[in-house]
């Protein structure tokens, strides 16, 4: 059966789920949750995304993204895979942990996103995991993240507290907040199907026009993903390496480094720092760093940029600098 397209643009909001393989619980093991918030917030860094909400549930994982360039897909990957990868080499296993593509509805912003996020924040509440007087101690989960001074720059935090009644982004809003979905969770079964029922079902969350505009740009987007796929996979994975190419050029610039004239060695200051700063701030994979600067086989980037970072690399000023070009 072919896949459901996936609709991406500059913008675009979704509520992302995905659960075990089996429904097992993935993240139940030790290390496991704390391992996947790690991933997350790596690639809100890397892609530029905005996180509205998010919860680590023991099968399951649930997120509502903005994504100001359209890469929800490319990030995806490298979440989940690095995710898998990581955890099971730290446990010595293989195989599948995720049930298999992820998914993703479409959401609209404002009112809807923000019903999306009291949605992702009370799961541990529907699961009885904690009662709802509690919520705020449930560790894998937004909640405990917003209420902090130094919360990551990813996260969004206006739309969620406009939504619930024009809350300030203090200690005391999100007290207030708190208490908002405690009330939320109160609320009797009728009313509360009808306020979340339908915001992991489907495929878009949103109003009549907002969802009558995404069917016409779904048809538009089908027809032109026809005519893609006409030209072979190679197409995707060229416009894949000239991305990545011109992010190479911006960090060269802002490094002050000739790629024309880099110097010999596999680890070669020069490259390993370009590596690094490809590696923390894009999707990029080890096999075209490693054939595009000369550095040998793909496991040895990783091997270069991890001495770089341990050795306190990524806290120079130019580094910081480098980055942020990067990711304009």
């Amino acid at each position: 059966m072919a896949r459901a397209l996936r609709l991406e643009f500059a913008g675009a909001c979704y509520h992302v789920i995905n659960r075990g393989n089996y429904r097992r619980n993935i993240f139940e093991a030790k290390g496991a949750a704390e391992a996947f918030e790690q991933c997350l917030f790596e690639v809100c860094e890397k892609c530029g995304w905005r996180l509205h909400a998010f919860v680590i549930m023991r099968n399951h994982f649930h997120l509502a993204v903005e994504t100001p360039e359209p890469n929800l897909s490319v990030g995806m990957k490298w979440l989940q895979g690095t995710w898998a990868a990581r955890f099971n080499r730290f446990r010595g296993q293989i195989g599948r942990p995720f049930q298999g593509r992820f998914k993703a509805l479409h959401v609209e912003p404002g009112h809807a996103l923000a019903q999306v996020a009291h949605y992702i924040h009370l799961n541990p509440v529907r699961a009885k995991v904690v009662t709802a007087d509690r919520l705020a101690e449930f560790e894998w989960s937004s909640l405990q993240w917003f209420a902090r001074k130094n919360r990551p720059a990813f996260f969004e935090a206006e739309t969620v507290l406009a939504e619930a009644g024009g809350l300030p982004d203090t200690a005391g809003g999100w007290k207030k907040y708190q208490a908002y979905l405690a009330l939320l969770a109160e609320e009797e079964p009728k009313k509360r199907d009808e306020r979340f029922g339908r915001l992991s079902r489907g495929w878009v969350v949103g109003s009549t026009e907002f969802k009558q505009a995404l069917r016409k740009d779904l048809r538009k987007k089908g027809a032109e993903l026809e005519r893609a796929s006409l030209a072979g996979p190679e197409a995707a994975a060229e416009f894949r390496e000239e991305t990545w190419e011109a992010q190479l050029t911006r960090a060269a610039k802002a490094l002050r480094i000739n790629l024309n004239k880099l110097g010999p060695r596999k680890s070669s200051p020069e490259k390993v720092k370009l590596a690094a700063v490809m590696r923390a701030a894009t999707t990029v994979s080890n096999g075209w760093l490693a054939a595009r600067l000369a550095m040998g086989q793909p496991a040895s980037v990783s091997q270069f940029t991890r001495r770089f970072k341990l050795a306190g690399g990524h806290e120079g000023r130019e580094f910081q600098a480098a980055l942020s070009r990067v990711k304009e």
